[in-house]
């Protein structure tokens, strides 16, 4: 379940100024009632590609999905070569990132995140509003983001900063703009933290500081987020925040780009729009290639074991965890008889055990039908449902979500049905997300864990 992949390299750093490797659980010092209301999952990507690994063996079936386009590059400002990079480079420009929030709330910050990087490095200045169109802003809306008071930050190696609070009414569901300016080339042996498939559209401005602009002087656009970890908001009717964690699925891979079709983005807007709605923030924690056990390209992230304190446990006013996770290691295993179901199901414990220890709910979801999928096999297959059988039977996790009931074909339920496959008969569309948001009992989060 890898994407391709749109990334750069980092920026050369100036002075210090603070940073965290894990983010607290609540505000220390800006008052006020936190909670989490967008997030990403966050990789490392190098300045240059890997070596290509050798073949591995043909597909179970060919993909039906069309080729992916090129990837774009970005026009280098006068004086700066970039060479040629299969990456995204940038240097001495801003960034328009575009995000979808869940809740609303009165007030904004913004986590700022190198926690891949090896060396720190520098936002000259930052920026907040509401997004009206495109790459346009509603200027009346819009904040410059200090830090510790300061409008420059130099986020240190393997460190996160949080914006200072800002004045500014987010709706929910509402598309927020978060400007950086990156006043150094990213094209240097450094590696990058992002988030590499946003199914976003984000801006990138000629050369200079940009920030705040109302409509950014744009020379290229991308879709994945950088530098960006998460947005938080001052809103004190919360009940607290869901996290789906997940890989490619709840990322929402095959999703129709800057839609929010994602499974967490309907089950946002489900929460908000009942008769009694629930207040609670939606933070996706999922990354494409993700696995519980073990490592695949850079791209996959870190195994979900070792990423679970930061993408899941740590988040602001987090009370539930959404947990869908598995299906890459049994994919990628083929034939291999390890990991076996037993070893992912000691996994899918100890996830379970560290939520509880924090005090939080914690919901296990089946994994969806994969037949015709390239990394299918037989052996995978047994391996999914001795999976599933134990999250719907256990009793081990808090509630169920049954994602494989919502998605397969009732006369063949090894497959998706088809009005739910994206073509990779692995990854939902839009219509097979919205059909796995709206299968989960809503229920499950009117009995709150503690809000951190």
């Amino acid at each position: 379940m890898t994407h391709a992949m749109r990334v750069a390299g980092l920026a050369i750093a100036l002075p210090l100024v603070f940073g965290s490797i894990q983010p607290p659980s609540r505000a220390q010092t800006s008052g006020g009632s936190w909670v989490g209301t967008w997030s990403t999952a966050l990789v490392g990507r190098p300045q240059l590609p890997p070596m290509p690994a050798a073949p591995g063996p043909p597909p179970f079936m060919p993909s039906a999905c069309p080729a992916a386009p090129a990837v774009p590059m970005i026009t280098p400002p006068a004086g700066v070569t970039f060479g040629p990079q299969p990456f995204t480079h940038f240097a001495n420009q801003t960034l328009r990132q575009i995000v979808h929030v869940s809740l609303g709330g009165s007030r904004a910050r913004v986590v700022l995140s190198n926690s891949f990087g090896t060396a720190p490095i520098t936002i000259g200045a930052a920026h907040i509003a509401l997004r009206d169109k495109d790459a346009a802003i509603q200027p009346s809306t819009g904040r410059p983001l200090t830090f510790s008071g300061r409008a420059t930050v130099t986020i240190p190696a393997n460190a996160i900063v949080y914006s200072d609070p800002v004045a500014l009414t987010v709706m929910p569901l509402a598309d927020l703009a978060i400007d950086l300016y990156l006043p150094g080339s990213t094209n240097t042996p450094v590696p990058l933290t992002m988030h590499n498939a946003a199914f976003q559209t984000i801006y990138v401005s000629e050369t200079g500081n940009h920030t705040g602009a109302p409509k950014l002087p744009g020379v290229a656009t991308v879709r994945s987020w950088f530098l960006l970890s998460r947005i938080e908001v001052d809103a004190p009717d919360a009940a607290g925040a869901i996290v789906a964690f997940g890989d490619s699925i709840t990322d929402g891979a095959s999703s129709t780009p800057d839609t929010n079709s994602r499974w967490p983005d309907v089950l946002a807007r489900r929460l908000l729009s009942t008769p009694t709605p629930l207040k609670m923030g939606v933070l996706n924690a999922g990354i494409g290639g993700n696995r519980v056990l073990s490592e695949g390209t850079y791209g996959a992230g870190i195994n979900a074991l070792a990423r679970f304190e930061v993408d899941a446990l740590s988040h602001t006013g987090v009370t539930h965890i959404i947990v869908m996770e598995g299906i890459n290691d049994i994919g990628n295993a083929r034939q291999n008889p390890t990991p076996t179901a037993e070893d992912l199901i000691a996994g899918h414990k100890q996830l379970i055990e560290r939520a509880h220890a924090k005090g939080i709910k914690i919901l296990g979801a089946t994994l969806t039908p994969f037949w015709g999928a390239g990394y299918y096999t037989e052996a995978g297959e047994a391996k999914r449902q001795a999976l599933n059988n134990w999250i719907r039977t256990s009793k081990a996790y808090d509630g169920v979500v049954d994602f494989d009931k919502a998605t397969r074909d009732p006369s063949d339920p090894k497959k998706l049905l088809p009005a739910y496959d994206s073509c990779d008969r692995l990854h939902p569309s839009d219509a097979g997300y919205k059909a796995m948001a709206e299968s989960i009992d809503l229920s499950l989060f009117r009995s709150t864990g503690n809000r951190r």
